[in-house]
């Protein structure tokens, strides 16, 4: 994705995101350029995924292209020049600047600048939209969304208000918070003024979207299982077979099961007399009988 500046000032650079910027003195534009002459509305670059066309909104005023006078839109293309009232813009392509070394000096303060820079808080916004090629943007305590280049997270996005959003992370929790845009902000499809966040939620800038990085909620994380209850062995460890004993060896005896022990009758020697004299009797029935 391209961007364009202010000649040899690097830190003005606006990106060129779809579907159009606009160039001129009133602060609703992209780029400000406050030069006497310079309209409130003057340019318009009209943006095609990388393909660029200049337009002149004031046609009776000149706009230089490459030192060439601008009669009708024309394409742009990286290192291009133009040239309104006297202010040179540049577009570039961010991933053809070479970085140049830092001085000793420069060196060592960026050495001390990053002993100030906090941890990572572990949350992160990818976007989704093609014209940001999937760029990531870390995420502090405090982040502010915008098309402003004062913003934390400036995206220059027409749709987009100056101060449209607020991130905020209390606790290891993210927050949104949508600060009066036009165009509203939007978690998972549902506009909201106020809203959690978590990991894996589609956060989305009117039209712009992204996808949020974070770290892992609570129920994800792995848990302690609870005590189970006590073996039914009482806990003491199954005896296994020692290698090399010996088959003879003595093995504990098995306990004998104590069965009830019968009923001894209760018939003494009065009983079996009794018992005589009934059999006497039936015989002596049966002889008579018989007779």
């Amino acid at each position: 994705m391209l961007k364009i500046r202010f000649k040899n000032k690097k830190y003005s650079a606006v990106w060129l995101v779809e579907p159009s910027i606009g160039i001129g003195r009133e602060k609703t534009n992209q780029l400000v350029v406050t030069a006497p002459e310079v309209a409130d509305h003057h340019l318009k670059i009209n943006v095609n995924h990388e393909q660029l066309e200049l337009v002149n909104l004031v046609p009776d005023t000149e706009v230089l292209l490459n030192g060439e006078a601008l009669v009708s839109p024309r394409a742009l293309f990286p290192g291009d020049v133009v040239t309104l009232a006297g202010v040179e813009l540049e577009v570039i392509d961010p991933k053809d600047e070479v970085r140049t070394p830092p001085a000793p000096k420069a060196a060592a303060a960026t050495r001390a600048t990053n002993l100030r820079v906090p941890k990572s808080t572990g949350w992160a916004l990818k976007a989704n939209h093609p014209t940001l090629q999937n760029r990531v943007f870390a995420l502090r305590p405090t982040n502010l969304v915008g098309r402003s280049s004062e913003c934390d997270i400036a995206l220059a996005a027409a749709h987009l208000s100056r101060r449209h959003a607020e991130l905020n992370i209390v606790d290891g929790v993210l927050y949104v918070k949508d600060l009066g845009s036009a165009n509203g902000t939007f978690l998972n499809g549902r506009q909201v003024t106020e809203a959690r966040i978590k990991r894996g939620d589609e956060l989305r800038f009117d039209t712009l979207s992204f996808g949020v990085i974070g770290p892992a909620d609570d129920m994800s994380q792995t848990t302690v299982r609870q005590p189970g209850r006590p073996a039914l062995n009482g806990g003491k460890p199954k005896a296994q077979p020692v290698v090399g004993q010996s088959v003879n060896s003595p093995s504990p005896e098995p306990q004998k099961s104590v069965l009830p022990t019968e009923a001894k009758p209760r018939y003494g020697a009065a009983g079996l007399v009794v018992l005589a004299i009934l059999a006497a009797v039936v015989v002596a029935a049966l002889y008579f009988t018989r007779g």
